[in-house]
């Protein structure tokens, strides 16, 4: 008898702290449109969320037996029993009002499902579409009504280069994808994006390609392809891509993680702190016993909300989570500082110590300036302590603020504009997202002008390094996490091709001759990778040459083709040449592939999207 009440007594404990789960999906009309500010929560009042501009909701529950009620106005509220399914896709039908609804409505007490009343009730800002949202009036409101305050970094395309004169080109990898994610949410808005929001390199990058894994000492390897410019007949496309190798969860290293959130009262709207809360959940979810989160967060101060908790431990973690709430200016310095000490005095030797930061980048208390900040997180990296960056919601975004954080900080830089992406980026590529296999990892390329007139790198163009940075291991550099892939196109123009785009100046005098070298007349170019371990300071070096043989467009090419097509058409590029989007499409569709979580399929439609907005192509 004793030995069964234990046994009920060991049950009833375990279930008590069995980890909750999230469950997702998307919430519809009967004529198929996505409903925004649906009112998702769970019967027993336990949990709650609301979906997004795209009708996407993610929530957490605690069993299969949770019942999920679905409302909003002016439809009729639904009950949906979860079962054991993870994505809860529920369609809603329109009821009729009584005549005395609008004036019963008036009377009652303000609700959260009321913020969410209407699209309509939400104004497009100049220059980006964002509405935004004051949660603590519980009606929406816009917190910028006369101006946008969203910033960007200039980009000027990269031009053509005579090899002649420039026969190297250097850059630093980008893993970034914050662009992409960006422009989307623009497209979704109905709006093209700003020019400079579009940085090519970062759309092309936020797809993975099937390119050979890694067999040999390095982290990566290296992927090579030529054929004809989709947009320019008489030019070459080349392809260099990265694959990064990829560790599986269970042998990753210990993780000392601090989650700096940005509550400041710019953080109210739905989009950004309800959002981001509900994205670090689905990141505890992945930690281990090993793993520990401590959470900083900073207003009109910095404070510790959390100190150092197991990753096991994920009641406390999304507890201390769900407290936060917005109000009060922004002292990003002062968090990024303090979450710099807790993540020192809880540093693991040889595991991942990083700083999760999380914000919409406004940062207007303390030190703030983007020289300021550059020089705070380039004396801190050099601790051992990577960064990740989180950007959320719209109106006030500061991109350019956020890129410099990741970039200085030896990190990557992502924008969350829905539940999907938060998965994508801590679930889905959790690994490399937290995980870095190889730092300062640079890239070299030299033409061979035998075969190569000029050349121009496709993007890349606030990535790029002078030719003696290559060598210096000093210089910063791009990282690669566990999994991740990079691509980098180069268009180039063949030697004895006519064109516009070749500019040509007066014979030197006093140089000496410089007719091109024939001992390797076969080969295209040579590109050359320089990258550091995670903890270490020497680079090593590794080289691969391409020889000129026009290869059949791959599934890869043709897909890197389309996006980074999609981006110099967003961007009115002079060198898009006869591109137009019936031709992105044909690209992408021939380079779909498998396309397993429908991020190609998504892309299409964007193209479609855009296409039916943009009169200048």
């Amino acid at each position: 008898m004793k030995s069964m009440i234990a046994l009920i007594l060991a049950f009833l404990f375990l279930g008590a702290n069995y980890p909750s789960y999230f469950v997702n999906g998307t919430v519809y009309d009967t004529e198929g449109n996505t409903l925004q500010g649906v009112t998702v929560s769970s019967k027993d009042g336990s949990s709650k969320s609301a979906t997004d501009v795209n009708g996407f909701y993610t929530i957490e529950i605690a069993s299969g037996s949770d019942v999920l009620v679905f409302s909003t106005p002016g439809f009729k509220t639904r009950e949906v029993k979860v079962g054991n399914r993870r994505i809860v896709d529920v369609t809603l039908r329109r009821e009729i009002p009584k005549p005395e609804a609008a004036e019963e409505e008036l009377s009652e007490d303000v609700s959260e499902k009321k913020l969410f009343k209407s699209q309509s009730r939400f104004r497009a800002l100049p220059a980006s579409g964002a509405a935004s949202y004051d949660m603590s009036m519980g009606a929406p409101v816009e917190l910028y009504p006369n101006f946008n305050t969203e910033d960007y970094a200039t980009i000027h395309d990269n031009e053509f280069r005579r090899v002649l004169d420039i026969p190297l080109s250097t850059f630093s990898i980008d893993v970034d994808a914050a662009s992409y994610s960006n422009v989307r949410r623009f497209l979704n808005m109905g709006q093209l994006p700003p020019k400079d929001a579009v940085r090519i390199e970062e759309m092309i990058n936020y797809f993975t390609y099937g390119y050979e894994k890694p067999t040999g000492d390095d982290p990566f390897s290296i992927n090579t392809e030529i054929t004809k410019t989709p947009w320019n007949e008489d030019h070459m496309i080349v392809q260099i891509g990265l694959q990064g190798r990829k560790i599986p969860t269970a042998n990753l290293p210990a993780s000392n993680l601090v989650f700096l959130i940005d509550v400041s009262g710019s953080m109210q709207a739905p989009n950004k702190l309800p959002l981001l809360k509900s994205s670090l959940k689905m990141l505890t979810n992945e930690l281990r016993s090993e793993d520990k989160v401590s959470i900083v967060v900073y207003a009109g101060a910095a404070g510790l909300v959390l100190p150092p908790t197991k990753g096991n431990n994920k009641k406390d973690i999304i507890d201390a989570l769900n407290k936060l709430s917005a109000g009060g200016s922004t002292a990003g310095g002062a968090g990024i500082k303090l979450a710099y000490k807790v993540a020192k005095e809880q540093f693991i030797d040889g595991g991942n110590n990083r700083i999760i930061i999380a914000t919409d980048g406004d940062f207007n208390v303390g030190e703030s300036s983007n020289a300021a900040m550059e020089r705070l997180i380039e004396e801190k990296r050099k601790e051992g302590i990577f960064l990740t960056v989180l950007g959320y919601g719209m109106g006030n975004h500061k991109d350019s603020k956020m890129e410099i954080l990741a970039d200085k900080g030896n990190g990557n830089y992502a924008y969350i504009d829905n539940i999907r992406e938060a998965k994508k980026v801590l679930v889905n590529e959790f690994g490399g997202t937290l995980f870095t296999i190889a730092k300062d990892v640079k890239i070299q390329v030299e033409f061979n002008p035998v075969h190569v007139q000029a050349y121009r790198l496709i993007g890349y163009e606030n990535r790029k390094l002078n030719a003696e940075d290559f060598n210096d291991d000093k210089k910063d550099a791009g990282e690669l996490g566990s999994g991740h892939t990079v691509t980098a196109l180069y268009e180039i123009i063949p030697t004895g091709v006519t064109s516009e785009f070749v500019k040509t100046i007066d014979p030197l005098k006093y140089q000496a001759n410089r007719d091109p070298d024939l001992s390797n007349e076969d080969e295209l170019l040579t590109v050359k990778f320089r990258y550091k371990e995670p903890d270490g300071e020497k680079s090593k070096l590794i080289a691969k040459s391409l020889e000129y043989v026009e290869n059949e467009m791959s599934e890869n090419l043709a897909w890197s083709a389309a996006v980074a097509g999609f981006g110099m058409l967003l961007r009115n590029s002079e060198f898009k040449g006869d591109l137009d989007y019936n031709k992105v499409l044909t690209l992408a569709k021939r380079g779909t592939g498998q396309d397993k979580q429908g991020y190609r399929k998504e892309f299409i439609e964007l193209v479609d999207i855009a296409s039916r907005m943009d009169q200048s192509n």
